[in-house]
């Protein structure tokens, strides 16, 4: 009874908009707080000041039964309203908010259909403190596609992770943005879907890139993680550095000041007369150039 008497005093107080009572059950023991109008833009009923409201349950979250253990439910009545919960400096300012509805105030948008975290543009730039989305998650979606806007993503002493199971493609892809969040790919980093077979083998890393109507082309660079060879225009290396092509460049020329002069074995150079290679700690040999 205790329980359907606070009800009826808080709907009844909501209807006529005016003070009311609250009542917290304690022990068994019931103690008072008035309710007041709130002086901010809207009005409502405002709980007095520096009061706790406690909320708790051992119910579960059961469609068939109500989802009873939701204690707070926040409901659109028409089709643009957008419940929400607002965050307010000490001058009655938006600062945040966490928002979820359908469509857009403007019918010309199309239907938002997301949760929205929304914080104050800078209150010296173009929107001085406007309400902005920085990072949305729609609803309705199988893969909910979450946004940010004008937002960085720092993780600081922590990791990024991208993990997939068995057989799926691992991708971290920029696109290019269009109007109504569409978005095309142009390149990704991919973890790729090949089998794991032991030996460190699969789930090899590529770059991949598109074209304009963002269809996956081809993939430039592979690396091969059981023996770290790099593929270029393949994907199935047979030395540290496989070029797929018919030649490879190296823009500059560079003359070795003499047979002893400092360089690394393997190193390569060319000029117009010779082609050099170290062969051993600042060993240089040379092989002369002829036209034909």
């Amino acid at each position: 009874m205790k329980k359907i008497g606070l009800m009826i005093s808080l709907l009844a107080g909501a209807a006529i908009g005016v003070s009311g009572m609250a009542f917290a059950f304690t022990g068994g023991h019931e103690t008072a707080g008035t309710f007041q109008e709130s002086s901010l833009p809207g009005g409502g009923l405002e709980v007095p000041h520096n009061d706790r409201i406690h909320l708790s349950t051992d119910k579960q979250w059961i469609s068939s039964e109500g989802h009873l253990s939701d204690l707070i439910r926040l409901q659109w009545t028409k089709d643009r309203a957008k419940p929400a919960i607002a965050w307010l400096d000490e001058k009655g300012k938006d600062k945040a908010a966490i928002i979820a509805h359908a469509k857009a105030n403007n019918p010309e948008q199309h239907d938002h259909n997301h949760m929205s975290f929304e914080t104050t543009m800078a209150p010296d730039g173009k929107n001085p403190n406007e309400l902005f989305t920085r990072l949305e998650i729609p609803f309705d979606q199988d893969v909910a596609e979450i946004r940010t806007h004008s937002s960085n993503f720092n993780v600081m002493d922590g990791i990024l992770r991208v993990a997939g199971t068995s057989g799926v493609n691992r991708d971290l892809t920029w696109a290019k943005a269009d109007a109504g969040n569409v978005t095309t790919p142009r390149w990704a980093m991919r973890a790729d879907n090949s089998e794991e077979t032991g030996g460190n083998a699969g789930s090899n890393l590529q770059i991949i890139r598109y074209s304009n109507d963002g269809k996956a082309l081809d993939n430039p660079l592979t690396i091969n993680r059981s023996s770290g060879n790099i593929g270029i225009g393949n994907s199935d290396a047979k030395t540290k550095l496989d070029v797929s092509d018919d030649s490879i460049r190296i823009r500059k020329s560079m003359t070795p000041a003499s047979a002893t002069a400092p360089g690394e074995v393997g190193e390569m150079a060319w000029d117009d007369g010779y082609v050099y290679v170290c062969v051993a700690p600042n060993t240089w040999k040379r092989t002369a150039l002829s036209s034909w």
